[in-house]
This record gives structure tokens, C-alpha cells and sequence, in this order.
């Protein structure tokens, strides 16, 4: 627990990562384990030092990744907080759930055919199919909110870090029902 008058830096680390592995338990197992590859955080000269990490793992077609950023500061263990460059007035910041879910409601009164498609294409991210091969099979022209590319990128980092962090639950299943739920 930090006292108040402790003396903190920080030691920060960038890492490109792409898992190998597609789906659920082994691409749970993949990501504890680039964790657990992190520096700890240290004492030096008095001064506690914190390593941060940022893993990019997504690049939209605009030039703005998707990072992973460690530790989460919200919740406990191996958690991590899914951030986009430039989200939010320019800077970076977390969708949340909300965001994701305004979102979709949006897409959904401005075209609901073609919602109806974009649920589809949810659904497969949700089964881990290849995020490429899922965008090129739909043809998606809403113009409001997000791109359609951002929200299936963070939703399937999203879904991953579900797994992680309610791998004794369901993981993935409740954020998915929670977006059929919230845009039904």
C-alpha cells in the first residue's frame, strides 16, 4: 500500500504484440503469460519504482492503435484497461462498456439492416474468427459514432480481457449478452 509521502517514478515499456493463438484458453493462457514476462516494480535510492506497459495490438486504418495498458488501476491482478490513441478530445482513453454500447444503439437507428450485420460480424469476432477476415466480408457504411473497425477491435480485446478477468464465469459470454441486451 503506498504512504502518502513515498517518493514514486515510473518506468514505462512499449511492446508490439500479435498473439499466435485464436481463441479462449490458449489466448487467455498467451496474454497472463506476456504478463507475467513484465518487469516488476522495484525500490531504488528510497524511490518505489512502478513499471507501466503499454502492449499495441491493434492499428486502424486511420494510424491509431489499440494498446493494452498495464496495470489497470481500476480493478485487481492481471487486468489490463483496453485504450485507443486520441479516443476521446484528442487524447487517449478507454471505450467503456457505455461507449460501445451508445454506439451500437446509434448504428442500429440509423440503418437497422445493416445492423443486423454488424451484429453478425460481432458474433464472429466473439468466436475469435480472424478480425480481417471478418471485416472483408461486409461492406458497412454507417456514418455515425465509431467506425465499425474500432468497435470490432476493441471489442475482441475486449472480450479477452473478460476472459481473464471472469475466466471462472463466462468471460466473453456476459460482455456479449450484455451488448445483445443493450442493443436489442
Amino acid at each position: 500500500m503506498a504512504k502518502k509521502d513515498e517518493k514514486r517514478e515510473y518506468e514505462d515499456f512499449k511492446v508490439n504484440f500479435t498473439p499466435k493463438t485464436k481463441c479462449n484458453n490458449d489466448l487467455r493462457k498467451e496474454v497472463v503469460n506476456v504478463f507475467l514476462d513484465e518487469k516488476c516494480g522495484y525500490w531504488r535510492n528510497d524511490t518505489k519504482i512502478v513499471t507501466r506497459y503499454k502492449y499495441f495490438v491493434e492499428k486502424l486504418e486511420d494510424g491509431r492503435s489499440v494498446y493494452l495498458l498495464r496495470p489497470a488501476y481500476l480493478n485487481k491482478g492481471i487486468d489490463f484497461q483496453v485504450t485507443v490513441e486520441r479516443f476521446k478530445n484528442g487524447k487517449d482513453a478507454r471505450p467503456s462498456h457505455k461507449d460501445i454500447f451508445s454506439d451500437l444503439k446509434l448504428k442500429k437507428s440509423e440503418n437497422p439492416e445493416e445492423f443486423k450485420q454488424l451484429l453478425k460480424a460481432i458474433k464472429r469476432v466473439w468466436d475469435c474468427e480472424d478480425l480481417d477476415t471478418v471485416r472483408k466480408q461486409y461492406n458497412f457504411s454507417f456514418r455515425e459514432g465509431f467506425s465499425v473497425e474500432l468497435i470490432l477491435k476493441v471489442l475482441k480485446w475486449l472480450f479477452i480481457e473478460q476472459d481473464i478477468t471472469y475466466s471462472n464465469y463466462d468471460g466473453r459470454g456476459m460482455l456479449y449478452r450484455a451488448i445483445l441486451d443493450n442493443s436489442l
